[in-house]
């Protein structure tokens, strides 16, 4: 049988408490990382199908997920004590042999056939190219790229024409370009003009095996157009906004390549343009920020935080604060606790909250990493205020605390936008993203639908159908419901 694995981030993360030793999972995501697994071994399920697809989360929480076996196999392997993030070590040994199996299920191609999916665009080609790497180091090999949402021939439409030529462009350029990803059969998938929905939508969905067109016609250089300046334009209202009242934290929330990236540096090059301070951070890690912004605009610092860089800061201020009074047995049971795959969540929300707290003297932008991601930063950022508050015994905002969470929720503080694309999947996952964020008492300041056909007015045939489709979703799931929060639209680029 065979396995499809699409695209790609960390499914299965523990909560945030006090210290290694405390730290538990949530047993709800335990489960969901042991349901995986048991569609990759287990007799019960594998032998039920011809086929298992997954569709699989962005890009770095697949490729957690499917680290994870491994890690933790790995970490019962070498493990000497008696504890672990997850709980007793001896309720974890007698997994160790199913996480092996999965391990080699995923590496095995006859068993197992990943799939990475893209559109033409250079930043999620790059994604995928990234995906491919990192997979490959852990023994698991892409075997295909399908290219979604290709535009058809143009006709006499300028815009039509450029947005074509420049997809043709990149395809053609992907060994040179994306090496990574040169050696897969590489398939594409024409763009439907109406969204793709249900069963009879998926029957128009017809995967074309790709080839280099030679000797097809480029886009002229005075043809190209500066996404950031377009997103810049589209977005002049939201700077306004956000620079009143002074400096404060901004959100980038949202789907997966729904252009969050794209957002953070247009709103962090505009505020900066007038001359305020502004740091441009990233949370995610498939993110593209282009590092070389501080040299166009000055006042302006750009920060990943790297969850490899922030995960070893963390185990070296471990070992030189708690470690340092610890004898040798001591400091090689805690060195081992800081090996866990569990120790990542605690380095990153660390970053995390020392990025906004650098909004006390300037404006933070940041491009978080896709929603699943981001709403588990955010449930450490929950575990973390109650246990300060408990720990203190005090009340929110009693003693003059404030905590991350405390700050994300006072809207002078924080401004959340939700970005997404105007088709009806992004803007239903938003949504629900919003509903996560009132939960916790985040209150979503904007909407900026992202790449929205009718702000061009286009003329060919094909694309003022899509513009129209993608009118009717926007006023169908956000006109009512959002009609309190402003709407930003940033035209194709």
């Amino acid at each position: 049988m065979s396995r499809f694995l699409r695209q790609f981030v960390t499914f299965c993360r523990p909560k945030c408490c006090a210290s290694p030793r405390r730290r538990s999972l949530d047993p709800a995501r335990w489960r969901s990382f042991n349901r995986f697994v048991d569609f990759l071994v287990s007799p019960n399920i594998v032998d039920a199908y011809d086929h298992i697809v997954f569709d699989t989360a962005p890009t770095g929480h697949t490729l957690r997920l499917l680290a994870l076996p491994g890690d933790w196999s790995s970490f019962i392997e070498k493990s000497t004590g008696d504890a672990s993030c997850l709980g007793p070590l001896s309720g974890l040994d007698k997994h160790r042999q199913t996480y092996d199996d999965a391990v080699n299920a995923l590496k095995d191609p006859a068993l197992t056939t990943l799939v990475l999916v893209a559109r033409a665009q250079d930043s999620t080609l790059q994604e995928a190219e990234r995906a491919a790497s990192e997979l490959s180091e852990l023994g698991v090999n892409p075997q295909a790229l399908v290219v979604n949402a290709l535009l058809p021939e143009a006709d006499n439409d300028p815009l039509h024409r450029r947005l074509m030529l420049g997809e043709q462009h990149v395809l053609n350029g992907l060994a040179t370009t994306h090496p990574a990803l040169s050696g897969l059969v590489c398939f594409t998938i024409p763009m439907n003009p109406e969204p793709v929905m249900g069963i009879k939508g998926l029957t128009t969905v017809a995967p074309q095996f790709h080839e280099n067109v030679p000797g097809h016609e480029e886009l002229p250089a005075a043809e190209v157009v500066d996404v950031n300046e377009v997103a810049q334009s589209a977005l002049s209202q939201a700077t306004e906004q956000i620079i009143e009242g002074g400096p404060k934290v901004v959100l980038a929330m949202g789907k997966g390549g729904v252009g969050k990236t794209t957002v953070a540096q247009a709103l962090a090059t505009s505020v900066a343009s007038k001359g305020l301070p502004v740091l441009l951070a990233t949370t995610d890690p498939a993110s593209h920020l282009d590092m070389t912004l501080p040299q166009k605009y000055p006042g302006l610092d750009v920060v990943s935080i790297d969850p490899h860089k922030v995960v070893e800061e963390y185990r070296q201020e471990v070992l030189n604060t708690k470690g340092a009074t610890l004898d040798s047995d001591g400091r090689a049971q805690l060195i081992e606790d800081l090996e866990s795959p569990c120790t990542e969540e605690v380095a990153v929300f660390r970053a995390f909250s020392a990025v906004l707290e650098e909004a006390d003297r300037r404006w933070v932008i940041i491009d978080t990493a896709p929603t699943g991601h981001t709403l588990l930063l955010l449930d450490a950022t929950g575990s973390y205020h109650r246990e300060l508050l408990r720990q203190s015994g005090a009340t929110e905002g009693s003693d003059g605390t404030l905590t991350a969470l405390m700050r994300l929720r006072d809207q002078d503080r924080t401004f959340p936008v939700l970005v997404t694309l105007p088709e009806s999947t992004p803007i239903l996952e938003a949504k629900e993203l919003a509903d996560d964020l009132a939960r916790a008492g985040i209150t979503p300041r904007a909407w900026v639908i992202n790449q929205y056909l009718p702000k061009n007015r286009p003329q060919s045939t094909f694309l003022q159908q899509r513009a129209t489709a993608q009118h009717n979703t926007v006023e169908r799931y956000l006109a009512t419901d959002q009609m309190h929060t402003p709407i930003w639209e940033i035209p194709v680029a």
